[in-house]
């Protein structure tokens, strides 16, 4: 049973994570610290301190969920039923639509060349799609697709798929004024004539 401190406790933890969050999306992950998060929820620098070792911890955690909502985007269940193409698109449209949701943080994430933020946004070295899970849902569609091709070059594809979508998704945030039809149909399109075709 959970007990009235430790709900409290996780209260805070999560009144801080998303206080981060708020500044990342705004300020960018360079501008993240200890005392803006500790001004923002009216606490001093040291309640903060009391609840995480530094900044370097609130960092990981946000890149951890972050990074797991994209995992499970792209590592669903239900495709079973589907053919190895289907698997694809479904899955780029899953990608999609999860950084889409999380614009603000995903793309001041994904700019951002810290050893902290470069450890879960890094995908392009040789073998990441052994390391990654989000590459290597990814990988798994395509080898089922290009079964006679070699594991390096589709390693190869998944890595300029996912590099290529980033570039839409990017463009799609960034963009504010894009209506959601025109929108729909970019992410089909590309989905269809890009993505299929690599």
């Amino acid at each position: 049973m959970v007990t009235r401190r430790e709900k409290e406790i996780e209260t805070m933890k999560e009144l801080i994570i998303t206080t981060a969050k708020e500044i990342i999306a705004k300020e960018g992950l360079d501008n993240l610290s200890i005392r803006k998060i500790a001004n923002k929820i009216e606490y001093s620098p040291s309640t903060i301190y009391h609840y995480f070792k530094d900044k370097e911890e609130i960092v990981s955690i946000i890149m951890r969920i972050g990074y797991m909502k994209i995992v499970n985007a792209v590592s669903i269940t239900d495709l079973d039923d589907l053919t190895p193409t289907e698997k694809l698109k479904k899955v780029t449209r899953n990608y999609i639509q999860e950084a889409l949701k999380m614009s603000d943080e995903f793309l001041a994430v994904q700019i951002n060349q810290s050893p902290q933020a470069l450890k879960y946004t890094s995908y392009l070295f040789k073998g990441a799609s052994k390391e990654k899970p989000a590459l290597m849902a990814l990988y798994n569609c395509l080898k089922e697709i290009h079964k006679d091709e070699d594991e390096e070059q589709i390693e190869l594809k998944a890595q300029m798929i996912a590099a290529s979508t980033m570039g839409l998704i990017m463009k799609l945030i960034l963009e504010k004024n894009i209506e959601e039809e025109q929108r729909q149909k970019l992410i089909n399109y590309f989905i269809e004539e890009v993505i299929l075709k690599i």
